[in-house]
């Protein structure tokens, strides 16, 4: 029996004596998702009192019949309960248990109103109607031929996934996941899991190699099957991309796969894994790849085969596009930038007048810098040289707020890059591509940080021969959330031409953000006003206490209280951004405080629990994967606008666009009021308020800082102790990104 933080579950005196008992499921008390642990209530015929039952149960709705197995038990503090040991769903008896049943949310299509309309028309057949003559449902008043279609395929579906979940249920899976199984592998759900249940891994979101290999186990696979053996050094090389890694030297590979697959049975040994790997290699499962390090001493990496080929595609991509200079006229653009800056009365830093110059005649290069060195300015320079030379200019940027406001200095359309490459979800790939090249001659992408190994490659093989490539970006932010530096590669390649601004401008160096941001980059305590009832700078310190429950009631405070005393909506204006998501103010605890505070509980709003979380209508949530079928990125932040609990859909507005998920696909968004670090990048908010504590010190460092600090447009307010902020500016990211771009750029194949 699965346990869980409920005092419910306390020690009890147990009666094995079995038998069995049948009834509704009334309410459930306590459900738990992810073990499956229920506390319910159960009515019984002739029985006046209502039983208690506890037990796990794959799948358990209000109304449904059960016959169950099990034992009485006295609980010292709740009395009689029934522990079910076994259980079967039988078809409900009573005309108001299959209302009940029919109404709970269990078929999706019918709510409590079309139930009972349902049962009024046809009484006790209503089930064998619906299971054997679904059409007849016409005859029910408000049921449409469109609808008895849902129905009728919730009602199949509904079936199947009952089937799968007792079987995942049996073999230790959370019930969680059943759904979003089934969706994948349909009639072929049981079959997959049996003959290869590390798949699960490989296919679903959510569902991770321990999950798959506690699936194994029970089904009866060895520990030492050459089956786990690979699905394990798979596993560790994902998980190394997931921190930034394209590879993993053999022998830390060897040491992450024996501490993977070690269990109190079975320890796999150096050899064996080392055997299994070359076995791999010669399957081109992996690439192995030898080389010499600064010393000359031999080593051999273990890419999975996409990273291998595609960073070494976008270099070969890039260093053909490098010898292939465009031939310009640079007196007369010289003479373009002296009539642009004299007309518009401006004038451009040395800098600056030579980022504009090359943009003029290469066909790739970088312009880089912090924050008040005219990135913005410059950009918008060029892009006028550009529309002067007759240059067909496209504009993205990975996310779409950077893009929103990539369009709003340029005025000019800026998409997304996924949008701008036409992602193509029934090909899983981007329509736009070296077959397909994009229809410009121009082409600038912003917050070029953000552009991991995957979307850089797709982006510059769109790119047609002869047009241009810009990227525009702060090297000193932190790096992709995906694999690879693709940004800091390319610099330090010193292939590729680069800018790099670094005066700041008069009007910038008036902003404290601006000026704390360059002190930080140096190494320097910044200097931050310290929290008054009327502050000054736009640059604050919220000191007075080093634990992060001071964090907490400083937070909620500043929400409640001086934010909309100066003027700002806590709803739409402030971001609270977090190093981590652990802890009392990591993102997870802050979002459930600043739910209640920014969006509480009403009457009016419709709310659903999810896996322990609820998400109620107006909350502000994050997507936290690409998912191309619904054009949602990893990053992207919206609003929940609806959630329909008959349909069993969420609709949330993703800047006037609206996406609907199931119920089933909600493990990819989560609360947003509180994000980390990593997801802010690319966005830009009116007031941000980033708690920095001792409790975060694994993850404080001077690019998180610094990251985190621009990330605010008019007020930041930083929260949490000296000590803390003076590690994290002291501290720079020594922990390298396996990646060999910039060496593969030096010596393209």
């Amino acid at each position: 029996m699965s346990t869980s933080q409920t005092p419910i579950q306390q020690q009890v005196n147990v009666t094995p004596q079995h038998e069995i008992i049948t009834g509704v499921i009334e309410r459930l008390t306590f459900h738990s998702e992810e073990s499956g642990y229920t506390v319910a209530r159960l009515v019984r015929p002739r029985f006046r009192d209502l039983t208690t039952i506890v037990g796990s149960f794959a799948n358990i709705q209000p109304g449904q019949t059960l016959q169950l197995t099990g034992f009485w038990r006295e609980h010292p503090q709740f009395g009689p309960q029934f522990q079910v040991t076994n259980y079967k769903e039988t078809k409900p008896a009573t005309l108001t248990g299959i209302e009940k049943y029919l109404g709970s949310g269990l078929i999706k299509g019918v709510g409590p109103v079309t139930a009972k309309r349902i049962v009024a028309h046809f009484g006790l057949e209503t089930l064998d109607i619906i299971e054997n003559q679904i059409e007849r449902l016409i005859e029910v008043q408000g049921i449409a031929k469109k609808r008895i279609t849902l129905i009728k395929n919730a009602w199949s579906t509904q079936k199947a996934i009952k089937e799968v979940m007792v079987f995942l249920q049996s073999h230790g899976v959370s019930t969680t996941y059943a759904v979003k199984i089934y969706k994948q592998y349909q009639d072929k759900a049981i079959d997959t899991v049996t003959h290869n249940p590390y798949q699960l891994a490989t296919d679903i979101y959510g569902i991770g190699f321990l999950t798959a290999d506690k699936i194994a186990r029970n089904l009866g696979v060895a520990p030492d099957s050459e089956f786990r053996y690979c699905a394990g050094i798979t596993h560790a090389l994902s998980e190394a991309a997931e921190d930034g890694h394209c590879y993993l030297p053999q022998p830390e590979l060897i040491e992450k796969v024996i501490k993977l697959l070690t269990t109190e049975e079975h320890q796999p040994t150096e050899d064996a894994i080392t055997n299994i790997i070359k076995d791999m290699g010669a399957r081109e499962e992996l690439v192995r790849e030898r080389i010499r390090d600064d010393y000359g001493e031999k080593l051999l990496l273990c890419y999975l085969p996409t990273f291998f080929h595609t960073e070494q595609n976008l270099a070969q991509l890039i260093s053909r596009r490098l010898r292939q200079p465009i031939a310009q006229d640079m007196p007369r653009v010289r003479g373009w930038i002296e009539r642009f800056t004299a007309s518009h009365k401006i004038q451009l830093s040395q800098q600056q007048q030579q980022a504009v110059e090359m943009a003029a005649y290469s066909p790739f290069m970088i312009l880089t810098g912090g924050p008040g060195v005219g990135k913005t300015f410059t950009t918008h320079t060029i892009v006028s040289l550009w529309k002067a030379m007759g240059k067909s200019i496209a504009l993205a940027a990975p996310t779409g707020r950077a893009a929103q406001r990539l369009s709003e200095m340029t005025r000019l359309e800026a998409k997304t890059i996924h949008r701008l490459l036409e992602f193509d979800p029934k090909k899983m790939g981007f329509k736009c591509g070296s077959d397909n090249p994009l229809p410009h001659t121009a082409i600038i992408v912003d917050e070029a940080s953000m552009l991991d190994l995957f979307l850089a490659h797709s982006l510059v093989k769109a790119v047609a021969e002869g047009a241009q490539l810009l990227l525009v970006g702060d090297i000193d932010q932190l790096p992709s959330v995906g694999p690879g530096k693709v940004l800091a590669d390319l610099i330090n390649s010193l292939q590729v031409p680069v800018v790099r601004l670094t005066q700041v401008f008069r009007q910038a160096q008036q902003s404290a953000i601006i000026s704390a941001a360059h002190q930080i980059n140096q190494g320097e305590y910044p200097a931050l006003e310290p929290i008054s009832d009327n502050p000054v700078s736009d640059c604050i310190w919220h000191g007075g206490g080093n634990q992060p429950e001071h964090g907490v009631q400083a937070i909620c405070e500043l929400i409640t209280d001086l934010i909309p005393r100066l003027g700002f909506n806590p709803a739409t204006d402030v971001q609270v951004l977090c190093p981590m998501s652990r802890g009392l103010v990591g993102t997870r605890n802050l979002n459930a405080v600043l739910q209640q505070l920014i969006n509480p509980p009403s009457l009016d709003l419709v709310e659903i629990n999810r896996g322990g979380m609820i998400l109620r209508e107006g909350d502000r949530i994050i997507q936290l994967t690409n998912d191309y079928n619904r054009e949602v990125f990893n990053g992207d932040l919206g609003n929940i606008l609806s959630i329909d609990t008959v349909e069993q859909e969420v609709t949330v507005d993703y800047g006037g666009r609206a996406v609907v998920y199931d119920y089933a696909d909600l493990n990819e968004i989560t609360l947003a009021f509180a994000v980390s670090v990593h997801k802010s990048q690319g966005s830009e908010y009116p007031v941000v308020i980033f708690p920095l504590y001792m409790q975060h010190y694994m993850m404080l460092s001077r690019n998180l800082f610094y990251t985190g600090l621009t990330r605010a447009r008019k007020l930041a307010i930083i929260i949490g102790d000296k000590k803390a902020i003076s590690l994290a500016v002291r501290t720079t990211d020594d922990q390298q990104r396996y990646t060999r771009l910039w060496q593969r750029l030096l010596q393209p194949i």
